[in-house]
């Protein structure tokens, strides 16, 4: 007990220090444009407010909010005669599409539970997601049919509505659906985490995260209710940081998503300037080649007034920020948040703390502040009981969209959601001004000579070398010093250098505990949401057997 009535002090104390450190204008509550209403019903209330808004668009497709609030109630009528109701689980097996938001929307109205499942999946990958949340319909479209079929000797039947088939106009023809059947108490979604370790586990979230997320992440960086929020996504939606970009924000804010396919810098260059997009977000990759397009300097950006980039492979630095002021003078181009599936991924941001580049000349990796409502602590790993300022130890959040628990596996939810708070797992310091800092993984720490080092850390490092385009940092034993840090690097383009001449780079500039083994690689081995297989780099550390390779 003592542990948590230290940790509530220690929260008061955050709490002080973080409205004092809230940049001017940002308000210190949480603000909820259209109320306290479930998602489609923020769809039916803009409608009514801006009817003639555009609310979606992919291509040269569009729909207002009053074409968007009739549309997605039709299918709703459609999947409530077809037996979907409150509690049902409803499978979500598409890419990024207009019709993904339409059954998105529908399945909520309902009040059934929308559980969004990778369209990169194959077989095994699918039948484990199907039997483990068993959904009573899955919504796909005729390309990833042959995918579902192969399944069929594993999953028991389900209920098909094909997106791109005569049953999707079929289900347009039909009346729209009168009520709301949702709530925002409810289950109503289950977000399946990557299982980079063990299986994918369903998050568990109700429609009352969707909002406080969506009403959290605008309230803490000013984004806009009156219309002129623009949102480009491509980014997958059946991810939920996608769903935030593509569907919760947008809509909750009664502005316009434009949803992309896929990244294409040229598409997306043309959607900026054609229909005046405000924010998106995308990998530091994404921005370097939007940066790099022939006559990108004689192109107008200047709607994309929150431009946010991803640290995934290359890492977001100075100079990357200064090459995009250049080219948008204005346009701050900055880490987009901290967050993951069981928070609903925007937890922290850095927003507003970019003079002198102080989020990013900051001990890896600045991630600012919590948004307004959002708790967040450091403490002794797997306790409550919170580290002194300054010091490592786990992350932990607690928020108003922290998950309910995990989908049949109590004891996962034993394990990680305390008192209300969700262990994370993630190793952070918080500094003497309240400032978070994220240092990777707990299980990604590496131990040399019994100090702690932190991949995030020696990966920053290594990225301001001006050969180094990406880099991976994982553990490997040495004999000597219990682990040793193994960089993978990929050198830019036109670059030559041997693994032997970063180490001494590395002597130069990092602490000598620090100073990892180098293996000069082609590529890094990245997942379907384009984070690296670090599992797949241990191996290959262990394979060096101490030995630096070019």
């Amino acid at each position: 007990m003592s542990g948590t009535h230290d940790l509530e002090h220690y929260v008061a104390e955050l709490r002080r220090r973080h409205r004092d450190l809230r940049p001017p204008g940002v308000p210190h509550e949480v603000g909820y444009p259209a109320g306290l209403i479930t998602i489609p019903q923020h769809v039916s209330h803009w409608a009514t407010r801006r009817p003639d808004h555009v609310a979606l668009r992919m291509d040269d497709r569009f729909w207002t909010y009053a074409q968007l609030d009739d549309t997605h109630r039709r299918v709703a009528t459609w999947m409530s005669a077809r037996g979907v109701s409150k509690g049902d689980r409803v499978a979500l097996f598409l890419g990024n599409s207009p019709e993904f938001a339409i059954a998105f929307l529908a399945l909520l109205r309902l009040g059934a539970v929308h559980v969004p499942v990778n369209p990169m999946f194959q077989p095994a990958e699918l039948a484990y997601e199907l039997l483990d949340a068993e959904p009573v319909m899955i919504v796909t479209s005729s390309a990833l049919r042959p995918v579902i079929r192969k399944c069929d000797d594993r999953v028991p039947e389900i209920s098909e509505l094909v997106v791109d088939s005569p049953e999707w106009s079929d289900a347009l023809r039909h009346a729209p659906f009168e009520s709301d059947d949702g709530d925002l108490d409810s289950l109503a979604a289950l977000n399946y985490t990557g299982g980079t370790t063990g299986m994918p586990k369903g998050c568990r979230h109700s429609q009352g995260h969707m909002l406080y997320t969506a009403a959290s992440a605008a309230t803490a960086t000013r984004m806009p209710s009156d219309g002129s929020y623009v949102g480009l996504c491509y980014l997958p939606i059946f991810w939920i940081a996608g769903e935030d970009l593509g569907l919760l924000i947008p809509f909750v804010l009664g502005g316009t998503s434009i949803l992309m396919p896929r990244w294409s810098a040229e598409r997306a260059l043309d959607a900026i300037e054609e229909h005046g997009v405000t924010l998106m977000t995308g990998t530091v990759e994404n921005y370097l080649e939007l940066m790099a397009l022939e006559g990108i300097k004689e192109r107008d950006l200047s709607s994309l007034v929150d431009p946010q980039a991803v640290s995934f492979v290359r890492k977001m630095t100075p100079e990357v920020r200064a090459q995009w002021a250049e080219i948008v003078p204005g346009s701050v181009l900055r880490e987009s948040s901290f967050g993951m599936t069981e928070t609903h991924t925007i937890d922290a941001t850095p927003y507003g703390f970019d003079a002198d580049d102080l989020d990013l000349r900051s001990e890896p990796v600045f991630c600012g502040i919590p948004v307004p409502g959002t708790d967040i602590a450091v403490v002794e790993m797997g306790t409550l009981q919170p580290t002194p300022l300054g010091e490592v130890g786990e992350i932990i959040v607690r928020s108003p969209s922290v998950t309910d628990g995990y989908w049949r596996n109590e004891t996962a939810t034993r394990e990680q959601l305390v008192d209300g708070w969700i262990h994370t797992g993630d190793n952070g310091r918080i500094d003497a001004d309240g400032f978070l800092h994220y240092l990777g993984r707990r299980k990604e720490m590496i131990k040399v000579n019994g100090m702690s080092v932190f991949p995030a850390d020696v990966e920053m490092l290594l990225a301001q070398h001006p050969a180094v385009d990406s880099v991976a940092v994982v553990p490997t034993d040495d004999p000597t010093t219990g682990q040793r840090p193994v960089a993978f690097v990929v050198l830019r383009d036109g670059a030559t250098m041997e693994a032997a001449a970063l180490i001494a780079w590395c002597r130069e500039n990092m602490a000598p505990y620090k100073v990892p083994l180098v293996a000069v690689v082609d590529q890094l081995p990245m997942t379907a949401t384009g984070k690296v297989r670090k599992n797949e780099l241990a191996s290959e550390a262990s394979a060096l057997g101490g030995q630096v390779v070019s």
